[in-house]
């Protein structure tokens, strides 16, 4: 009777699965994606030479491995994986684009599934034959793969339906074999299938036939676009995408794509973008624990589909963190899985510039301090010197942006853009003042302790490695940012703004031609290539410290996106200024227009006017007003001051607003205290002022806020590392540990410990050894360099 019910339950979960599947089909919807915006396409015959063109790719090929769909166990599909996959075909399916999947995994459903009757059968069996339920040791016979195949493939199809059902995206059945595509006629009539159903919106789910396929013959391989052996589903894949006319095939593995040498080995480096000549410079590992490909048949096939106009992806489907966005991120043109071009670019790619920077990098900070002070001294002539050039190269780019139409031509946009001989001199004066900051930089002694006898200890100063520096449309923070890089002995990657492309262009040039006097050309590189800042966010084994410099949106994307690398950075320039009752007029007047109106677009405008309750309905408040109107500056009134007025300003949106232009909020508070409690609430702990006469107000001020830049009776654009003396800055910095506020050389610097001793060990310091910890301070003495010289 229990094996009877038994049959019988499952026979009536088939037939509700079966029936749930036919209902889906037949009463499938309008499909939403008819109501996107598709994807432009191109014409067939050439692939994608850039991963940025793949958000253009109209039809695409996901392929899912076994090691995708299959559990570690190997018996069963992983469920988790294979549902968010479906989510990411059936959101690109419904923006317009035309998704096929070729997918493994009827063999370990079928497995399963075989299992389980097995095992429940011989349960029977035993249960009669010894006429109780006690269960004793069963061995499980060997499964032919052929019949694993035709058990599963109608389970795995039946889930398909199910979980694409969930987002109205109907699906279809295709199953071949390698004579589809060897006939003629089969395979036109494949094509014919496959194109019909893409046209209504259905999305193919496309198989090897394993119940009846014959093994592939063994001399049978690629051979060229017009004939491939159907031995694999990454062969497969590349016959439907080429036969489809696919722009895109994404092959989803185990590994993260390809490697220089096999996976798992201590130098193997995944390659980003892969050519058809590198080939022979590879080697491969071991295959899949499941299926029956491996990465060599991978790179075959994928090779075989580039050269018939597929572009190809091959990337890890199985990692828990990227599965749920993996092909979304590749179809956006992010750096994920190995890309394979027929176009090779003149240059070295991003990884390599970033390798060749670090051990640059290092022979820099291993120079004496005169010679990288010589560099530097070096770069600043030049800028004079070639002074022509620069300005030519940087015309280009202001008549580019003048005629491009957008944003960039505004004029404080210009402004930023545009280089002058003023300019210029200004640099190379900030250059030089750097050069000699640079003297007692790497290798300084912080501190010195004697540990024990004939123990010392040392805290010196060192570079922090490699620094990328991703900045817009300012030309002139690449020479600045370089020469505090050469100070401090950091190997620098840039990232410029594609407005001052020409500039940049010609000031790295001269940068190397500096560096090349004492021999580390290299140390410095600017990124030129279709680099996303994304993507080079995710260099965290190569970059050690993160610099933006552009809007507080730049700033913010980027610590968004740097997963794994610290980034140093000010996300908002809210700064406050506030007059108090004892302020002077002429001081207020000058303070705040040169606060707000000197340069509206730099994080140290002042955003929000903080004015103490008295100064209300007094001539100093009138003459305030008079002079933001005069100089065009949109006034958006705070809740108090609103109440106050009769017919006020707009009222402003929020108090926490950067508005970077010729806009501020003005609220009024009703003492010195209250202003600080406002700045700490509203505030981005930038640079904030007071103007007052009185200096015990003045001193709490200054000791009460906890911003980063703190001035009395001063305007808040000082806060800059040119004049703070600094010579440049690489940015201002509101974080609270390490640099803090306009960053220079010394904030380009971490430290390290250096322990000599003779002979020691911690065992000799235990309760039972024979020596005792002294721990006394030593003089600090000259720099490391300096001690060499000495000797």
């Amino acid at each position: 009777m229990s094996q009877a019910f038994l049959s019988l339950s499952r026979l009536s979960l088939c037939l509700s699965v079966c029936l749930s599947v036919s209902l889906s089909l037949s009463l499938c919807p309008f499909n939403i994606s008819s109501l996107y915006t598709a994807p432009q396409g191109r014409a067939h015959g050439s692939s994608f030479a850039h991963r940025g063109e793949l958000r253009q790719a109209k039809r695409i090929v996901v392929k899912l491995g076994s090691a995708v769909v299959t559990r570690g166990d190997e018996c069963g599909l992983a469920l988790g994986r294979l549902a968010s996959i479906v989510e990411q075909v059936a959101m690109l399916q419904n923006q317009g684009r035309e998704m096929m999947i070729v997918t493994s995994g009827a063999v370990a459903f079928g497995k399963q599934r075989l299992r389980h009757e097995i095992l429940l059968s011989q349960s029977v069996r035993q249960a009669l034959h010894s006429g109780h339920n006690q269960l004793k040791d069963m061995s499980l016979p060997v499964l032919e793969a052929r019949a694993c195949a035709a058990a599963g493939q109608s389970g795995l199809m039946a889930l398909y339906e199910a979980m694409f059902t969930q987002y109205s995206t109907c699906t279809a059945q295709v199953l071949v074999t390698n004579l589809d595509f060897h006939d003629d006629q089969k395979r036109q009539n494949l094509n014919s299938t496959l194109q019909e159903l893409l046209r209504m919106n259905i999305v193919p789910i496309i198989n090897t036939n394993d119940a009846v396929v014959p093994p592939p013959e063994p001399n049978s391989d690629l051979q060229g676009v017009n004939v491939i052996s159907i031995k694999d589903n990454d062969s497969l894949a590349a016959r439907l995408a080429v036969e489809m006319k696919a722009d895109l095939l994404i092959a989803l593995s185990d590994v993260e794509g390809l490697y220089n040498s096999p996976p798992g080995t201590d130098d193997a480096k995944l390659i980003d973008i892969f050519y058809p000549g590198d080939q022979q410079s590879i080697t491969y590992g071991t295959k899949s624990r499941v299926g029956i490909g491996g990465m060599e048949a991978k790179v075959k096939a994928a090779l075989w589909a580039l050269q018939g106009g597929t572009s190809v992806v091959i990337a890890n489907g199985t990692h828990p963190k990227v599965t749920g966005h993996v092909i979304t991120d590749i179809v956006e043109g992010k750096k994920v899985g190995t890309f394979f071009s027929e176009i090779k670019p003149a240059g070295p790619t991003v990884e390599q510039q970033t390798e060749m920077a670090r051990n640059s990098g290092r022979t820099l900070a291993s120079l004496h301090p005169d010679q990288r002070s010589e560099i530097i001294c070096n770069l600043a002539e030049l800028l004079t010197e070639r002074k022509d050039e620069i300005l030519a190269a940087n015309k280009m780019d202001m008549d580019l942006a003048v005629n491009a139409g957008s944003r960039a031509h505004q004029p404080l946009s210009l402004c930023r853009l545009s280089l002058s001989p003023a300019k210029l001199n200004s640099l190379a004066i900030g250059l030089r003042q750097i050069a000699v900051a640079a003297q007692d930089s790497v290798g300084r002694v912080l501190r010195r302790t004697r540990v024990a006898h004939n123990l010392e200890l040392e805290q010196i100063t060192v570079p922090i490695g490699v620094l990328l520096v991703i900045f817009e449309a300012r030309p002139d923070c690449l020479p600045q940012v370089g020469a505090l890089a050469i100070a401090s002995g950091n190997a620098l990657l840039l990232k410029g703004g594609k407005e001052a492309a020409n500039t940049n262009r010609v000031l790295h040039q001269l940068t190397q031609e500096a560096l090349s006097m004492h021999g580390v050309r290299e140390a410095v590189q600017l990124v030129s290539t279709r680099e996303e800042v994304e993507d080079l966010c995710r260099l965290d084994k190569m970059i050690d410290l993160i610099i933006p410099r552009g809007s507080s949106q730049l700033v913010r994307d980027i610590q968004r996106a740097a997963k794994g690398i610290p980034v140093l950075g000010h996300s908002e320039g809210i700064c406050h200024v506030y007059v108090d009752s004892d302020a002077s007029i002429d001081k207020v007047i000058k303070i705040v227009r040169d606060s707000k109106c000197d340069y509206p677009a730099a994080c140290n405008a002042m955003e929000t006017l903080l004015i103490h309750r008295d100064i209300l309905r007094t001539p100093l408040f009138d003459q305030i007003i008079d002079m933001l109107r005069t100089e065009r500056v949109k006034i958006h009134a705070g809740p108090r001051f609103a109440s106050y007025l009769t017919f006020s300003p707009s009222e402003a949106k929020s108090l926490r607003i950067e508005y970077g232009d010729l806009e501020c909020c003005m609220e009024v508070v009703d003492s010195m205290h209250e202003a600080v409690d406002h700045i700490h609430k509203y505030g981005s702990s930038h640079t904030d002022v007071i103007i007052t006469e009185n200096e015990d107000t003045a001193e709490q001020f200054l000791q009460q806020l906890d911003s980063a830049c703190v001035f009395w009776n001063a305007s808040s654009r000082f806060a800059d590392g040119y004049r703070f003396g600094l010579g440049a800055e690489v940015g201002i910095s509101t974080a609270r540990i390490h640099a803090r506020g306009p960053v220079g050389l010394e904030g380009l610097l971490t430290t390290k410990w250096v322990l000599r001793g003779d002979g020691h060990t911690a065992a000799d310091f235990s309760e039972n050894g024979t020596m005792k910890y002294l721990h006394e301070n030593l003089p600090v003495g000259q720099s490391l360099a300096g001690q060499r010289d000495s000797n």
